[in-house]
């Protein structure tokens, strides 16, 4: 998994690079920009520090309160809202929220965004190999189910942000939340999940910024463009689809 982290982190460095190109005489553009980098990685060095002093001392503070506060008492409900702000990207559309792009773009934006949180959370999680708090296993670093839920939430700031500020808002405190509660539930420590939300964050910018790339992989290898959309009503659902050879 290291060679395959080590790759995603290479191609970061060569977007700017990649910004313009051609593919069967068709103008590429890359909507990278270097300083999106900041908060991410940002929030990736900020859940380093829990291996060294002071943060490490008092991460095993918190977890002593915490579990003295919270007794035997556990929630399941961060296993399921994880994948609530990825579902907010196809289905705020179905309420009338406009998105920056089509579903077909969307779901090449989350493939990729997918893909990239899968290498990079067990890339690190099975190079670094630190105990969970529970002592339960030696992945706890970063946290999964923190990096998918920011990626979620970072993707429909991408899509809807721009217009509805407050679905951005709405998906980043629920992504919050899950975090919280991976602490809450003795899983993560507190700086798992903030290096899980850089990823995440991170991830979900990984989709955009390839978008143009994967898209003309997709034309390259159907010779079609395909554009999807599914639609409501009292009468039921339905999905429509375009094909443009």
């Amino acid at each position: 998994m290291r060679k395959y982290f080590l790759a995603i982190l290479s191609l970061l460095l060569v977007l700017p690079n990649l910004a313009q190109t051609r593919t069967d005489s068709l103008a590429v553009e890359s909507p990278f920009k270097a300083g999106e980098l900041i908060m991410p990685l940002s929030l990736i060095g900020a859940g380093t520090l829990g291996f060294v002093e002071p943060l490490r001392s008092s991460r095993v503070e918190l977890r002593d309160f915490l579990n003295d506060w919270r007794g035997a008492h556990r929630t399941e409900v961060d296993d399921h809202l994880q994948y609530v702000p990825l579902g907010a990207v196809y289905g705020l559309s179905l309420l009338g929220a406009e998105a920056k792009h089509s579903y077909m773009d969307r779901t090449l934006e989350l493939a990729t965004a997918y893909v990239a949180v899968g290498v990079i959370v067990n890339g690190i999680k099975y190079t670094v190999r630190a105990p969970r708090p529970d002592g339960s296993a030696y992945n706890s670093f970063p946290s999964g189910h923190t990096a998918t839920t920011f990626m979620g939430a970072e993707l429909v700031r991408i899509e809807y942000g721009d217009e509805h500020p407050w679905l951005a808002a709405g998906a980043y405190t629920l992504a919050t939340a899950v975090g919280v509660l991976r602490v809450y539930n003795d899983r993560h420590w507190f700086t798992d999940v903030f290096a899980g939300a850089g990823v995440g964050i991170l991830s979900a910018r990984i989709g955009y910024w390839l978008l143009p790339y994967t898209r003309q992989v997709m034309h390259r290898l159907t010779g079609w463009d395909v554009f999807v959309a599914p639609a409501a009503s009292p009468e039921g659902a339905s999905l429509n689809a375009v094909i443009r050879f």
